[in-house]
Formats: C-alpha cells, sequence, structure tokens
C-alpha cells in the first residue's frame, strides 16, 4: 500500500495536483474495489493492477485543474471514472455519476456508501431522459462518446454556464470538425499522465445559447 500511495501521490503532484495520504488511502480503496467487483461486472477494460494507478486514477485526476468546483456531472460513468476519484479529492463538490447500465449503477452505489462519499449521487438514466431540477455546471465525460454526439445528448442540460470538459486520447481533430459550425468556444489542451506513454487531451467547450 506505501509504495501505491508514494506512486499517487508523486504522479498527482507532477500533475499540479495535491493530494495527501489519507485521500491516496481512499482513491487506492476505491480502485481495490473497482477491480473486486470488475470480477462479475466487467467494469474496466484493464486487468493490470499495478499499470492502474496511472491509468486509472492519475488519468482520471488530470481534469481536476479544468472543472472548477460547482455541481457537476459525469456521463456514461461506468465504473466511476473520472467522477469518483473527482468526488474523492473534491469532498465539498456536488458529483452526479449517470449510467444507464443497471450492474454498473449498482456498483457505482456501493462505491458510494463503502467510500462514504456523501457528496456523490448516482443516477440509472440514459442522458437523453434525464431532467434535473437544476441543470450541472460541468459535465464531464471520458471514452464515452464523440463530441457531436455528447452534444446532441446533452442538449436539454446546456445553458450559458455550462462547461463542457470531455477527456480523449490523441487530438480528436475529426471530433472537433464535426462540431465547428456550432459556433462555441472551445479550448483543447494536452495532458502528460505520469506512467503513461500515450496521448491524452482535454476539450473543453462552453459558450452555449439558452
Amino acid at each position: 500500500m506505501t509504495e501505491r500511495i508514494q506512486e499517487l501521490t508523486k504522479g498527482a503532484a507532477q500533475l499540479g495536483i495535491t493530494v495527501d495520504n489519507a485521500t491516496a488511502g481512499k482513491l487506492l480503496a476505491y480502485l481495490d474495489l473497482l477491480f473486486k467487483w470488475n470480477r462479475a461486472y466487467n467494469l474496466t477494460a484493464i486487468r493490470d493492477e499495478k499499470e492502474a494507478v496511472a491509468l486509472q486514477l492519475l488519468d482520471s485526476l488530470s481534469i481536476l485543474p479544468f472543472i472548477g468546483e460547482g455541481p457537476l456531472l459525469d456521463i456514461g460513468s461506468g465504473g466511476g471514472l473520472p467522477g469518483i476519484p473527482i468526488a474523492i479529492c473534491r469532498p465539498r463538490q456536488a458529483v452526479t455519476l449517470l449510467d444507464s447500465n443497471g450492474k454498473k449503477t449498482r456498483f457505482l452505489n456501493q462505491a458510494r456508501v463503502e467510500l462514504g462519499l456523501d457528496n456523490v449521487q448516482v443516477v440509472n438514466e440514459r442522458i437523453e431522459a434525464w431532467r434535473p431540477g437544476t441543470p450541472p455546471e460541468v459535465i464531464t465525460s471520458r471514452a464515452f462518446a464523440s463530441l457531436a454526439q455528447i452534444l446532441d445528448w446533452c442538449r436539454h442540460l446546456l445553458t450559458p454556464e455550462t462547461r463542457l470538459v470531455a477527456m480523449k486520447g490523441q487530438y480528436p481533430q475529426k471530433e472537433l470538425d464535426e462540431i465547428r459550425d456550432e459556433n462555441l468556444t472551445i479550448e483543447t489542451s494536452e495532458v502528460s499522465i505520469p506512467g503513461i506513454d500515450a496521448q491524452r487531451h482535454i476539450v473543453i467547450i462552453y459558450g452555449f445559447c439558452m
């Protein structure tokens, strides 16, 4: 455990994020829970637990500098990435984890209870059908769908205050070309994840009209 905590805290520091030992311990407890449930629920394609600190946790934490601290919706949350790591590191930030797969939301609820994540709400629903009382300020997605699909499915949630923050691998030129006519403000940032020898990009979209 100590070695993994050191890997996690050091990697987070390289991303400009401070993670204390207690938070790192909770993040690793989530990772252990993810792998335990993965045997039956197919929550992640990553099978090597030694690689998971970088591929799951540090990769998810890389979004923190881009999201602000307002109410956040993680769509297609699956096994809870990046939503649960965000909620662990930001216990005062309201985080909604949404997925249409009942097995996955059962896991998310179990993780919420076991990890004591009082700031987390789990929703078993298709994003197109979900109608919250108050729209989220930030919408995140990781390996979920194309940018055009996300914009289409989330259209009813988008306000002038909304920021959509999508996690991508290689620079998504084709996806960006598909939404150029939307007259939106689009920013992209390349991020380097410690322990991952692959491209990672964050796409931020805002400037929506009512």
